[in-house]
Parts: C-alpha cells; structure tokens; sequence
C-alpha cells in the first residue's frame, strides 16, 4: 500500500477548487485534493505476465521474453503497418485463444478501464482496413514483448503494438511508466461490431477543442503558430528530441482554463490504472504553470487542426492526417514523459 495524491475520482473528473474573487489571466495552479491511499497494483500486473508466460510453449517463451539490458528492443516500435516494419516477439495472430486472453489480462491490470477501452477501440480500427502491396493491416498483425523478468521488485517492461497504436509499460517496484506510447487511429471513426459508431479519440478532441475556443485573442496569438496541420515531432525514433515549448503557457491560464487543460492531459494520464494515473496527474499539475499548448491549423471544429502539449513531465501531440483542409480519417498520436521515457526515472 502507497499514498497517492487523490486528483482523479473517476473518469476524468478532476480534485479542483478556487475560491473568492473571480481569477486573473495568471491565476496559480489549483492545489491537489488531500491525499488518499491507493493499493499498488504491481503484484497484480507480475501475476497477470507470469500467468500469460505458462501458458506458452518453450520456443514461444524464447521468442516473446528478452533481457533488461537488451535497450535496442526496449526501443523497437514503430506506428508503421506490418510490411514496413519489421517487428518481434509474438504476433498476435499467432497465439491460440487462451494464450491472447492471458495477455489481455495483463492489458487489463495495468491500464484503468478507460484505457483499455480506448486501446482496444484504436486496435479493433485496423480490421477496417484493406491489406494490399505488401502492407498489412489487422489486428492479428500486432506483436507482444517482455523486456526483463517479470517482478515486483526490479524493474521490466511489456510491450504490445502494431499499426497506430503501441503501448511500452515499464513497470519498477509500485510504479508503472507507460511512455513513450502511440495513440492513434485509422480509420479515425468507423462502424463497430454491434453497428454503433466508434471514434476512439473523439473526446481527446472534443477536449482540445474546448480548450482552444476557451482562449482570449491574445491567449490564441500565442497558441495558434500556424494556418496547416504539422505531424508528429516526437513520434518512433524521436527520443532524443528536446521538448519544444511554444504556444501559450500554463501560467497564462485562467484557472477555469488550467483545469480545461489538466482534463484534457487526463485523457493521456488515465490511460494506466487507478494508483499510478495519480501519481501521474500530481507530477503534471505540479508543473501545470510551465506546460504549453500549442494549436496548427483552423480553430473551427472540423478536426482538422494538430495540437501538442509540452511540459517538463508531458508531450503529448494530435495529428490529424488532413488533406485538402478537411479531417482525414487517419490520427497521429503520441505521449511521452521527458523524464521518465522507458521508465528513465525509476528504473
């Protein structure tokens, strides 16, 4: 058992007050709710890997389980569809039906329910689309990896991905690190199988939406730096990237618009389960007055516009693939912790 800071209840809604007159264009980051004990979830997620681990067979353990030291597969992931990446471990498609539902259980531990749902709807999108010209698509083209022993001691990493959407957990003692990973979608809005619409990130941009159409004229003349969308600055392969602060600052927010923006990063922070999604909420509103947000493109709702926040715990970047200034049905994403990529921090 561990003490987490109690900024997140459930779903997104956040342990904000203010009081007295109204706030002033640089009002202080509101204070974190009173502390609340979370049970740490560690012992769980080991439990979870190892019950997946038996139930694979010897060259199947071989292939899916790699050494800590091992920092070129740590690093190994990309966004790009089977065809033009080549990734290892165990794919999917592969693996019998009790062996995926292990692994599912592992997924489960270790994100919260809303992040679960999101990641399988992001999945669940690419069996939308149309393999052809040695490009792959599907979620049975998406590969799982252990890097480490599994252990709630010492420090290890389980990594699952494939096209649009990858997640690298690095789990250390009670703190579980789920960055760098890709959220994205293609397509961006499709049918489910109950025949209801899907957007997986719909309300990632419903919330940057309210943000930016929230701004003053001034607050949008730092915000806004270009007309056209921009993709993804710090997607696979940008790890050595220095965050870029640019756009309007944390401290220039009123303290209603600081709170629209800590829901918004919460759509990226709850991603992982209960404890650490706090742990994760206080290190970011700690630092809320030096984050910046930053917008490309119409600040209309069509979706056609790019945002990015960055901090000294957060990037976070939205990349709609526009074409012809309209939305594509195509999504880049990202979110990283310039501290703590890969578990750098506790590890």
């Amino acid at each position: 058992m561990r003490t987490r800071s109690a900024l997140i209840a459930t779903g997104v809604t956040l342990a904000l007050v203010t009081t007295g007159a109204a706030p002033s264009a640089h009002a202080a980051t509101p204070a974190p709710a009173p502390a609340a004990a979370v049970a740490d979830t560690t012992p769980a997620i080991v439990s979870a890997a190892n019950a997946f681990l038996a139930t694979l067979t010897t060259a199947q353990k071989t292939a899916v389980q790699y050494a800590w030291t091992n920092t070129t597969q740590r690093k190994k992931w990309s966004n790009l569809p089977q065809g033009l990446y080549t990734r290892t471990g165990l794919m999917w498609g592969n693996l019998t039906a009790a062996q995926q539902n292990a692994w599912l259980a592992v997924m489960q531990v270790t994100l919260s329910p809303e992040g679960y749902q999101r990641v399988r709807q992001e999945w669940a999108a690419d069996d939308k689309l149309v393999s052809g010209g040695g490009l792959l698509y599907g979620q049975k083209y998406y590969w799982i990896a252990l890097i480490g022993t599994p252990s709630a001691t010492t420090p290890w990493q389980w990594q699952w991905g494939g096209h649009h959407v990858t997640v690298n957990a690095t789990v250390s003692g009670a703190s579980v690190a789920l960055y760098p990973s890709f959220i994205g979608a293609q397509p961006g809005t499709y049918t489910g199988s109950t025949g209801s619409t899907v957007t997986p990130l719909g309300d990632i941009w419903t919330s940057a939406y309210s943000l930016v159409s929230s701004l003053t004229t001034a607050q949008k003349a730092q915000a806004v730096r270009g007309s056209t969308y921009i993709d993804l600055l710090y997607g696979p392969g940008q790890d050595t990237r220095a965050p870029l602060y640019e756009g309007v600052a944390g401290s220039a927010l009123t303290a209603a618009q600081k709170t629209q923006l800590l829901t918004l990063i919460s759509k990226y922070g709850n991603l992982v389960n209960a404890e650490d999604a706090a742990t994760r909420l206080a290190e970011i509103q700690a630092t809320l007055d030096q984050t910046y947000f930053a917008w490309y493109g119409p600040t209309t709702s069509t979706g056609a516009a790019y945002f990015r926040v960055t901090g000294p715990r957060v990037i976070i970047e939205y990349s709609p693939q526009a074409m012809g200034g309209t939305a594509a049905n195509h999504i880049h994403g990202i979110y990283r912790d310039p501290q703590n990529d890969y578990g750098s921090a506790i590890d």
